[in-house]
């Protein structure tokens, strides 16, 4: 951590020298003004609005993913028709940007938040049903065998041998499609943000960009970025350790 919090400084030193010999804030704000910028922002309650609605959102259509993912597995899991399907749509929907599904998801839904939780469900959806499903045909025979000699019912297999077995893959997948999501967001909010009268950090950024205060712009992204930051190396990273590392599956 501390290793991480000195590259991070660096960085930031990096940014500060590069802007002020630039010394063109329209083009790039030094990370002093940058810095300013997001605690003015965070004091107007500007910025905690915008986060909250982004946040609000991308839970919703993350949770939403991983239980779509979750049940299409478990069909898959059970028989070869679903493993089939799960083939065939991933080869079909996987390599199909989220973003790209926008506008029929605003003819479908409407404008509104039910159209940005559909794109974020396909963004997550895929990338969390296919390494969750890996994971599963990666459980060695042993094990399963295991499982069976120990008269484990099917929901105790599943959850005792299955599951913990294939932690790492649907840890991955987790991650992945938390990337996916967090991207598709932002750039969802960029296309038409404004729902409901509330906007989130991808409008933020957009209408101070409209406005030419660049360092707002700059304290937006820097936001997204420090959210990033938060959930992979404090959450994620807190799951990784009580789970995948306790076991001892990875080092």
């Amino acid at each position: 951590m501390l290793r991480k919090l000195i590259v991070l400084m660096a960085l930031a030193v990096v940014w500060e020298g590069y802007a002020r010999w630039l010394s063109n804030p329209l083009l790039l704000p030094t990370f002093v003004q940058t810095v300013r910028a997001l605690a003015s922002s965070i004091v107007s309650g500007q910025l905690p609005r915008a986060v909250s609605f982004t946040l609000t959102l991308l839970l919703k259509g993350y949770l939403a993913g991983l239980l779509l993912a979750g049940v299409l597995t478990a069909f898959a899991s059970a028989s070869r028709i679903g493993s089939d399907l799960l083939e065939i749509l991933t080869s079909m929907f996987n390599p199909l940007p989220s973003i790209a599904l926008l506008p029929i998801a605003l003819i479908w839904f409407g404008l509104g938040d039910n159209s940005i939780i559909f794109v974020l469900i396909h963004a997550v959806l895929w990338s969390a049903a296919l390494n969750t499903y890996a994971g599963f045909r990666g459980v060695s025979a042993t094990l399963r065998m295991v499982g069976q000699n120990y008269g484990l019912s099917k929901a105790g297999y599943i959850t005792r041998i299955l599951v913990p077995a294939a932690f790492p893959n649907i840890l991955t997948g987790m991650k992945v499609g938390w990337a996916f999501a967090w991207r598709t967001l932002i750039a969802a909010e960029l296309v038409f943000g404004v729902s409901s009268g509330s906007g989130g950090l991808g409008w933020y950024i957009f209408e101070n960009k409209n406005q030419l205060l660049i360092a707002n712009v700059f304290a937006g992204l820097l936001t997204v970025i420090l959210l990033g930051l938060i959930v992979e190396n404090l959450i994620f990273k807190t799951i990784e350790n009580a789970t995948v590392r306790k076991w001892g599956m990875q080092t």
